[in-house]
């Protein structure tokens, strides 16, 4: 049976050092989110981020706008929460109702404060080694190998999906120099998922599609994450892993809770940073 990646497990080991690192240093840093209308799958998520600030020492504000409010309402909240000298870091929950430009949102937000590491600046210098504040998801994905000890160095990584969230971001970090595993980048136009992932050490999927990584299209002994979900009619959440991967691989997130709670754990981590960087130039 593969060993289960639990994420959950992890990522509360991190609050905890995180928890210690505030006490520390005495710093108390600020965060802010901003959520747009009542979606229930981003409330939960919002709610879960505030529950975990207060358990590090973070100091959270919930900043609300109503699902009728415009571009430029948010755009306005953005540039307000930019000009705040008083909060570290903020990201907009996304989606966003419809009507929205998600992208020119993110690129709104002052690469500085960007907890989510989603600005054009910070993925660009991503991709060029330069620094900037890392995106959640592929660092918590990063994250949950290290911590469980996968090799990553020269193995052969297939990645499905490649939005701006976490595929292509997540292909930049993983083949990094000092990282420096092989990665193969698929989509949609792909024509034959299997005839890649069958050969791969790790399998990442981000597509979003329930189950579409099945027991057949992998090799005996890889490491799979799944990091796309769904949700089902009766609202469960359903992985792009099947269920009988677990029997085959030799590592296997669980359906759902693994890289979720790692990507809390990074956006916080970003918004400690941050605060800490301030607090070293103030006493500099």
């Amino acid at each position: 049976m593969a060993v289960l990646l639990d994420g959950d497990a992890l990522a509360a080991r991190l609050r905890q050092e995180m928890a210690a690192r505030v006490a520390a240093s005495g710093i108390r840093p600020v965060m802010a989110t901003v959520l747009v209308g009542t979606d229930p799958a981003s409330e939960s998520y919002v709610a879960r981020k505030h529950q975990d600030c207060a358990e590090i020492g973070i100091e959270a504000l919930n900043i609300r706008l109503p699902e009728q409010a415009t571009p430029a309402d948010v755009l306005a909240e953005v540039a307000r929460l930019n000009a705040d000298l008083d909060v570290d870091g903020f990201f907009v929950q996304f989606p966003l109702p419809p009507g929205h430009d998600e992208q020119a949102v993110a690129a709104a937000i002052d690469p500085a404060k960007d907890i989510d590491g989603l600005h054009p600046e910070n993925l660009g210098r991503l991709i060029t080694g330069r620094g900037g504040i890392p995106p959640c998801t592929p660092m918590a994905v990063l994250a949950l190998l290290r911590g469980y000890g996968i090799a990553l160095a020269g193995q052969h990584v297939v990645i499905i999906g490649r939005g701006l969230l976490v595929g292509r971001p997540l292909a930049m970090l993983l083949s990094a120099p000092g990282i420096d595993a092989s990665v193969t980048l698929l989509h949609s136009k792909t024509p034959d998922l299997a005839t890649f992932t069958r050969s791969a050490d790790i399998v990442i999927a981000a597509a979003g599609h329930p189950a579409l990584v099945t027991a057949e299209m992998i090799r005996v002994g890889a490491t799979v994450v799944g990091v796309g979900i769904t949700y089902g009619d009766d609202g469960a959440m359903v992985s792009d892993i099947a269920a009988d991967v677990a029997g085959k691989a030799g590592a296997v997130t669980p359906p759902h809770g693994s890289v979720g709670p790692l990507t809390r754990a990074m956006l916080l981590q970003n918004v400690i940073n941050i605060a800490q960087q301030q607090a070293d130039h103030v006493s500099a």
